[in-house]
């Protein structure tokens, strides 16, 4: 393995009733609070009327900021800039899935500097050293955010859609009740889970050594692909959702990434998807995957044939590595295929390629996967995705 620093300050909070946790929590936080959320979801399902009561009775000054959309962008985040500053607030709670929680982080940033955020964290690519305090209390699963201090935010005036990284956004705390995923439509539902897989496989795909972090991820692999198959037929199954939402946590805490290179190429090519065509994060990641491995594959021959082997119970007895590892791309593509995602540009809504030149010649290229790619080859995995 590479050598390494593991940091991870946040504490979590999971099971049914979690939530009853939070006032303990807020004891230690400031009186101003910024409270985040999304289009409505927690007012339906009554997870708004418990947090906001949970506030007045620790006795905070609220701030409301609602309707952070899939893929924030950065005139909300900008929003909330704003009514951090006006208002004073001194402790930001997030309580929602990856969008609302990423949207929140660079709030908390911009909200301590005179600088535009965008300006800051994506164009100087400076590394943020302060920010307001986080919490969260997470209502669907996929990003990791919850346990990370990463965050992706759109500028849709430029078409762009990219991530910072900064130890000052690791959430304070994380409040985890899989029982608030439940009535995630289907469709949310696989989306988070398709991007679970990717972010296993973003970290799993690269380098040549073997190493423990890989071990813990095909083992994280296995567990999601089993609890996915039982949670789509029986969304309220309560093992499948907590396993599938501390799977989640653990694939993006930095757990199975350490001590080896990570590939993240395919979250470059649908970042700028997303950024073009507003598409579900999830759906997106699954729908240009396949091609992609098709693509690198031969580079990394060794992994993709562990992987179908390890993670798919492939049989390699009388078949070459090629035909062993196609074959685990194939049954990737046919479990995506199985939970009812998207495993096309077209299904995914893009109605035409007319702007997946475009969309190949802005996608940020990395040299940390199997290969390094050119726009061209870009270009050629979108097409074969479509």
């Amino acid at each position: 393995m590479k050598s390494f620093v593991y940091y991870n300050p946040t504490k979590i909070i999971f099971g049914e009733g979690a939530i009853g946790k939070l006032a303990s929590e807020l004891k230690n936080c400031g009186d101003n609070v910024l409270l985040a959320y999304g289009k409505g979801a927690i007012k339906r399902e009554g997870i708004y009327d418990a947090v906001i009561k949970i506030l007045a009775d620790s006795g905070k000054k609220v701030t409301e900021l609602p309707g952070i959309m899939p893929n924030p962008t950065a005139a909300k985040a900008r929003e909330g800039i704003d009514l951090c500053k006006r208002n004073k607030v001194d402790f930001i709670l997030a309580v929602g899935g990856g969008s609302v929680i990423d949207c929140c982080k660079a709030i908390a940033v911009g909200a301590l500097i005179k600088e535009d955020f965008w300006d800051v964290l994506y164009t100087k690519r400076k590394l943020a050293g302060k920010a307001l305090p986080i919490g969260t209390v997470l209502t669907m699963v996929g990003t990791g955010s919850e346990m990370n201090g990463n965050a992706v935010i759109t500028n849709e005036e430029i078409k762009i859609k990219a991530g910072f990284y900064s130890p000052a956004v690791f959430p304070k705390f994380s409040i985890l009740d899989p029982t608030y995923t439940y009535s995630l439509p289907t469709y949310q539902m696989v989306s988070g889970i398709c991007d679970i897989m990717s972010h296993l496989m973003e970290q799993y795909f690269s380098g040549k050594d073997d190493n423990v972090s890989d071990d813990l991820n095909e083992a994280l692999m296995k567990s999601i692909i089993k609890n996915t198959r039982v949670a789509v037929k029986k969304p309220q199954d309560y093992t499948a959702r907590s396993n599938i939402m501390w799977g989640s946590t653990v694939t993006l805490n930095d757990t199975v990434g350490v001590g080896k290179t990570q590939d993240w190429e395919v979250h470059q090519i649908e970042h700028q998807l997303g950024a073009y065509y507003d598409c579900a994060h999830g759906m997106g990641l699954a729908a240009v995957s396949a091609s992609y491995y098709r693509h690198v594959y031969k580079n990394g021959l060794h992994k993709f044939r562990q992987f179908a082997v390890n993670v798919w119970g492939v049989d390699p007895k009388g078949r070459t590595s090629d035909e062993v590892a196609l074959e685990g791309i194939a049954r990737l593509e046919a479990f995506f295929r199985e939970i009812g995602a998207t495993t096309s540009l077209r299904e995914l809504g893009i109605p035409d390629k007319s702007k997946l030149g475009e969309i190949a010649e802005s996608t940020n290229l990395l040299k940390a996967g199997f290969k390094t790619l050119t726009h061209e080859d870009v270009k050629n995995i979108l097409e074969a995705s479509f």
